[in-house]
C-alpha cells in the first residue's frame, strides 16, 4: 500500500541495518506519519502493549521479528523473551502463534549463527505469508461485492466496517479492507461508512486515513449511527476483522462489533468477518473462553486531537471523579455472522464450515 504515493509495509527491517526493525507508529496517525526504530525485544514488547502497532496479523508479525531481536540479544534467554512477548496483549491469538512458531523453528538450528538465521528467515516468512493471505482474502471478498453490484444499478456499494482492519492492522492489504481495496482497484464504485470506533478511534484516525491515501470514497460516522444507516437501507454489507475466531465460528473483535452484528441481523444486512487462518483458535469452540483485554481507563476518559494551531493535544472528556471501564473487545456469536472470509475461501461460521476449508484440522486436532 502507499503513503503519499510511496509504497510501504507496516513493519520491515531497516535497510542496511539488520539489527533494527522499523514500524509505522500508529499512535501519531492521522496527524503525523512517524517511523519508529525498534532495537531490542523490550522495544517490541512496548510497541505491541502500548499499541504503536495493533491488529492481530501485525501483532503476530511484530512478535516474530521481536523473537529475532531477542535471539540476537541472547539466545540463552529466548524462552524468557518469548514469555514477555506473549504477555503483551492477551486477546489476539496471532501473538502466541507467531512466538510459538519461532520457538519451534529455532530448535532446528545447531550453531548460534544458524539459529539466529532461522529465526530471521521465519520472521520474514510470517510477514510475507501474511501479505499473500490478505491479498487472497481480498479476492474472495471481492466476489461477494461483485454479487451486490448486480443489484445496485450503477450506484456505489455501501460497506460499513468497524475499527481498523486495513493494511495498518496487517503487514499489507488488510483483512476487512482488502476486499474494498480490490473492488476499488477493479473500478467498482464503493463507499465505506467508517465507524469512529471509540475509545481509541481507530476507525476515525486509521481507517479513514488509509482509505483517503488510497482514494476510496468514505464517510466517518459516530459508532452509534450504524443501526440508523442500516434501517434506512444505506448499508449493503458489513465487513469487520477479528482478533480471534473460535473453531465454532465465534469472533472476538474491537468492542462494538457485537452491536453492529445485532443491527445487521435485525435489518437483513449481510455481516461478514474477514480473517487470516493464523487468527483461528482451534483449541476453543465457545467464544466465552476468549480472554477479553481490559485496557487503561484513560483511553475512555481522555481523547487526543489536533488543535487549530496544529498541535496534537489531549483533553479530558469525563468528570475527574468518574471511574471508567475500558473493555477492548467483545465476542460476536457465530449465529450473527453471515460468513467468514478466509484466504481459502468463504465459509459458514460453523465448525463444519471451517473444517471444510481446513480439512487438515480434522486429523491434527487442536494443534
Amino acid at each position: 500500500m502507499k503513503v503519499n504515493h510511496i509504497s510501504y509495509r507496516s513493519i520491515w527491517v531497516k535497510p542496511g541495518n539488520g539489527r533494527t526493525l522499523q514500524i509505522i507508529d500508529q499512535r501519531y496517525l492521522p496527524h503525523r506519519f512517524v517511523i519508529q526504530d525498534l532495537r531490542k525485544v523490550k522495544d517490541v514488547y512496548v510497541a505491541i502493549k502500548d499499541m504503536h502497532v495493533r491488529g492481530a496479523p501485525l501483532i503476530g508479525a511484530t512478535a516474530a521479528y521481536g523473537m529475532y531481536l531477542a535471539a540476537r540479544e541472547n539466545l540463552d534467554t529466548l524462552e524468557k523473551s518469548a514469555k514477555l512477548l506473549k504477555s503483551a496483549r492477551p486477546t489476539a491469538v496471532n501473538l502466541e502463534w507467531a512466538v510459538t512458531r519461532q520457538l519451534e523453528a529455532i530448535r532446528k538450528g545447531k550453531s548460534s549463527k544458524e539459529k539466529i538465521q532461522i529465526v530471521f528467515e521465519t520472521a520474514n516468512q510470517i510477514a510475507n505469508e501474511d501479505v499473500q493471505i490478505c491479498k487472497k482474502i481480498g479476492g474472495h471478498g471481492l466476489s461477494l461485492i461483485r454479487q451486490i453490484v448486480k443489484h445496485k444499478k450503477g450506484k456505489p456499494v455501501n460497506i460499513l466496517t468497524h475499527c481498523n482492519a486495513g493494511w495498518l492492522a496487517t503487514v499489507d492489504w488488510g483483512t476487512a479492507l482488502a476486499p474494498i481495496y480490490r473492488a476499488h482497484d477493479a473500478g467498482i464504485a464503493v463507499h465505506v461508512w467508517v465507524d469512529e470506533t471509540r475509545p481509541r478511534n481507530q476507525g476515525a484516525s486509521l481507517t479513514a486515513w488509509e482509505l483517503g491515501q488510497h482514494g476510496v470514497p468514505h464517510t466517518v460516522v459516530a459508532d452509534n449511527a450504524g443501526g440508523h444507516l442500516m434501517r434506512r437501507g444505506e448499508v449493503d454489507l458489513c465487513i469487520t476483522g477479528t482478533d480471534r475466531t473460535t473453531s465454532g465460528g465465534d469472533v472476538a473483535n474491537k468492542i462494538g462489533t457485537y452491536l453492529k452484528a445485532l443491527a445487521a441481523q435485525d435489518n437483513g444486512v449481510p455481516f461478514y468477518v474477514a480473517l487470516p487462518s493464523p487468527s483461528i483458535d482451534w483449541t476453543i469452540e465457545d467464544g466465552a473462553a476468549i480472554p477479553i483485554e481490559a485496557r487503561d481507563p484513560r483511553e475512555v476518559t481522555h481523547i487526543a486531537g489536533q488543535a487549530e494551531d496544529g498541535r496534537v493535544v489531549e483533553v479530558r472528556l469525563t468528570p475527574v471523579d468518574s471511574p471508567a471501564a475500558n473493555y477492548a473487545f467483545d465476542v460476536t456469536p457465530a449465529r450473527l455472522v453471515t460468513a467468514l472470509i478466509t484466504e481459502r475461501g468463504v465459509c459458514p461460521a460453523t465448525p463444519d464450515g471451517l473444517l471444510a476449508l481446513f480439512p487438515e484440522r480434522r486429523t491434527r486436532g487442536a494443534a
